[in-house]
């Protein structure tokens, strides 16, 4: 993993609170699916035992956007922060957007958005070849309306031979706030406590770093 200098960048409030709520009708409009990780197909497949296993690592409901007015809406903030933050990664294709509903109880365990070696999906230019560089969180809540859910980073990426280094990114607890990373940043979403939370996550692809 490289060097850096900021492992995140925020921006407050910075998406309208009627293009949040445009967001959220627009998802809970849509059949929502069972979130999923790495090496699980589809939902409707899985026994009852790996339904048990992965939501000891996720538990949470999706539903994928592709929408070129929520990309409008973000592509912006996201090329700022990669200047404003010193990280430049070059980057040319968003995947569909996560459009993620947790629960009460419901969370997310530590991961990284990122893993070894880069799409092989030769149908598809848009991403055949390259990996995911920056990851995008957008808070589609009112924070009244919710209690746990906290978006936390753990800056030694999960490396047994550092010391923990976790913070919790308060910054983008108001609605329509976001933040960016690069993927390959270790995080997790805390359990809700109270009431539901709503987000938004985009990742974007580029070439392998050189």
């Amino acid at each position: 993993m490289m060097s850096l200098q900021n492992y995140y960048w925020w921006f407050k409030d910075a998406i309208p609170t009627h293009i949040c709520d445009d967001i959220v009708k627009y998802g809970l409009q849509v059949k929502d699916n069972m979130a999923l990780t790495g090496g699980y197909g589809d939902p409707k497949s899985l026994t009852k035992k790996q339904v048990k296993d992965l939501k000891k690592k996720r538990d949470s409901n999706i539903v994928w956007l592709a929408e070129n007015w929520i990309y409008k809406e973000l592509h912006p903030y996201i090329r700022q922060a990669s200047v404003n933050a010193g990280w430049n990664f070059q980057w040319d294709f968003s995947e569909s957007c996560q459009f993620t509903k947790y629960n009460k109880g419901q969370y997310y365990d530590w991961h990284c958005d990122s893993w070894e070696g880069n799409y092989n999906k030769p149908n598809d230019p848009t991403s055949h070849g390259k990996i995911r560089k920056l990851s995008v969180t957008l808070s589609l809540s009112d924070p009244k309306n919710y209690a746990g859910g906290e978006l936390e980073f753990d800056f030694r990426n999960l490396d047994p031979e550092k010391k923990r280094n976790t913070k919790i990114c308060t910054e983008i607890k108001s609605k329509g706030s976001l933040v960016v990373f690069p993927s390959f940043v270790w995080h997790r979403v805390k359990p809700i406590t109270k009431g539901s939370r709503y987000s938004l996550v985009i990742w974007n692809l580029g070439w392998p770093f050189k």
